[in-house]
């Protein structure tokens, strides 16, 4: 029994060492101080986006049909005029027979206007007819002559899908309407295409875009966009170039908010000042830092230590001279701009004051 007894005692003793040791471990990392430095401070709005050409030109047909060739590949340089597809007429059969038939009937009465026309001239040659009765015949005769090359070439573009007027070479090639890289390609070959009207929009066949023109367009939230006007700087980081950063302006801030969840956003525009000797492409992420103000060899404090009671800003101080920080007290101070880390101290403290550092609290 007493054997039991004296074990008991031993660890009780060794219980107790333990908690002051560690009871003395946790106040000397209590707390610490951090004196208060000088240094420059931004303030700074983050808008998040993407980079994106600033014209960008979806390529459309007015011909229907269906793709017969691709003349091209995503990624190539085309210039403006340069073929990009072939499109093969794919008239229904209503179509063909009406031009078909059309072509035929305006044949016929051509032939017999044209027969009209040499039985009256004969005539007029006689002076049998009036000149005013002539020149009425033969305009007659011009009319359906033309009504009859119209319904001819209709029929040649719908079999063929080109035709040639005056040495004029009209065909069903799409040609590039701008110089530019081919982002997107969106039909291939054997695909219908729905012509552009006034009535649809028609089928998008690419895209293509001058990619030596380059911009950020993205998002920066409510809180932070009344304080940004064009012209401001920014530095560009972007996500897939993570040692890249650009230089540029803002240019456009959009009036109107629109909903994210439960953020509200506004886009903005930013021009890119340099981009030689990099290689962009559209649709790379990025985050824009645009700065707002700027301070350079102010004080400044980690924000954390800042204390916000009843509107008023304070910190601790140690209370004895010697900089201990067992006792404190606290100081009202005046600050100016915040990073979001750092802010601006411009009275109640000066250069080299030490302030008291709590630890952070622990959750239970």
């Amino acid at each position: 029994m007493k054997k039991w007894v004296l074990r008991g005692f031993a660890a009780l003793f060794i219980l107790i060492f333990f908690y002051f040791l560690l009871a003395c471990g946790k106040k000397k990392e209590a707390t610490k101080l951090v004196a208060v430095t000088r240094g420059d401070i931004q303030e700074k709005a983050l808008a998040v986006g993407t980079i994106e050409p600033e014209r960008e030109t979806k390529v459309k047909s007015t011909i229907p049909g269906i793709v017969s060739e691709v003349l091209f590949k995503v990624g190539d340089a085309v210039k403006a005029g340069a073929p990009l597809f072939k499109i093969s007429p794919n008239p229904t059969p209503l179509e063909y027979v009406e031009a078909r038939r059309s072509m035929e009937l305006a044949e016929v009465t051509m032939k017999k206007l044209k027969a009209d026309w040499e039985r009256q001239m004969e005539m007029f040659k006689k002076s049998l007819i009036s000149q005013s009765d002539m020149e009425a015949v033969e305009s007659t005769f011009q009319e359906a002559n033309l009504r009859y090359k119209i319904a001819a070439d209709r029929l040649e573009l719908l079999e063929k899908g080109r035709i040639s007027i005056s040495n004029v070479e009209i065909n069903s090639i799409i040609k590039a309407p701008a110089t530019g890289i081919i982002l997107s390609q969106n039909v291939f070959q054997g695909d219908p295409v729905v012509p552009l009207t006034n009535y649809q929009p028609g089928t998008e066949l690419c895209s293509l875009a001058d990619m030596d023109s380059l911009r950020f367009k993205g998002t920066v939230d409510e809180i932070d966009v009344g304080k940004l006007v064009t012209g401001m700087d920014v530095e560009i980081q972007i996500g897939a170039l993570p040692e890249t950063k650009i230089a540029g302006r803002v240019t456009r801030i959009y009036p109107k908010a629109k909903k994210e969840g439960n953020a509200t956003l506004f886009d903005i525009e930013i021009s890119l000042n340099n981009t030689s000797g990099m290689t962009l492409r559209a649709g790379f992420s990025a985050t824009a830092s645009i700065r707002i103000r700027e301070r350079k060899q102010v004080l400044i404090l980690p924000e954390r230590l800042v204390i916000f009671e009843n509107g008023k800003r304070f910190v601790e101080i140690p209370e004895n001279a010697g900089g201990e920080a067992e006792k404190t007290k606290k100081i009202e101070i005046q600050t100016g701009l915040s990073d979001g880390l750092n802010i601006e101290i411009l009275s109640g403290v000066k250069e080299g004051d030490k302030i008291v550092e709590r630890p952070p609290r622990e959750i239970k």
